[in-house]
């Protein structure tokens, strides 16, 4: 993924600052740093009572267009969202799963990733995303597995579980993976396989 560093970074950071301020409807944050909020939402909010056994927010068909400078950077999209506060170390709960979009100042897609489920937690804006995770960078490599959480503040990706990662020409497949936020310098841990792929086919 092109600079997932500012993606995940300034995602978790908007996510926490949207989330915690459950009265503001949700509408100033969600998905870069402090230094920009220029964006689109469009969603279904419901706000509960602040109860131990309730999500203090829930909100169905999210969508949120971030811009800097006028130039959009981002699209995040999602079925649904749970702000769960009441927990001992609240976080935001995408049970239906995300997908987030980054774009240049031409409106070209540079880099992605989705996946079927997914939580970010305020203490350290750490990410967890699970059930058929992708990510694809500007170089078109993409990472497939199952878990893969995102720690912003070491800014680095990792797995400890098998992992999958197609480049353009070859196949890797492991256990373990680590990587910088941008994605362009990984290693798997435990290397199980090396496939060449015939690009003429």
């Amino acid at each position: 993924m092109m600079k997932t560093e500012s993606t995940l970074s300034d995602i978790s950071t908007k996510i926490s600052l949207l989330l915690i301020q459950k009265k503001v409807l949700l509408f100033m944050v969600l998905t870069a740093m402090l230094l920009v909020s220029c964006g689109k939402e469009t969603a279904k909010i419901k706000i509960n009572s602040v109860t131990e056994e309730l999500p203090s927010l829930t909100a169905e068909d999210f969508e949120m267009l971030v811009s800097d400078s006028t130039v959009i950077r981002f699209k995040l999209q999602t079925p649904e969202f749970i702000r769960h506060k009441n927990e001992k170390d609240p976080y935001t709960e995408f049970p239906k799963g995300v997908k987030i979009e980054k774009y240049d100042a031409e409106m070209n897609i540079v880099s992605s990733i989705t996946c079927l489920y997914a939580k970010n937690f305020d203490s350290d804006n750490r990410w967890e995303a699970k059930n058929n995770v992708v990510a694809v960078n500007f170089k078109g490599d993409t990472l497939k597995t199952e878990y893969l959480v995102w720690d912003t503040e070491k800014q680095k990706i990792y797995s400890d579980r098998f992992v999958k990662i197609i480049q353009k020409d070859q196949v890797y497949t492991g256990i373990g993976f680590e990587s910088n936020q941008d994605f362009s310098e990984y290693h798997i841990k435990n290397l199980k396989g090396n496939m060449y792929v015939n690009v003429d086919e």
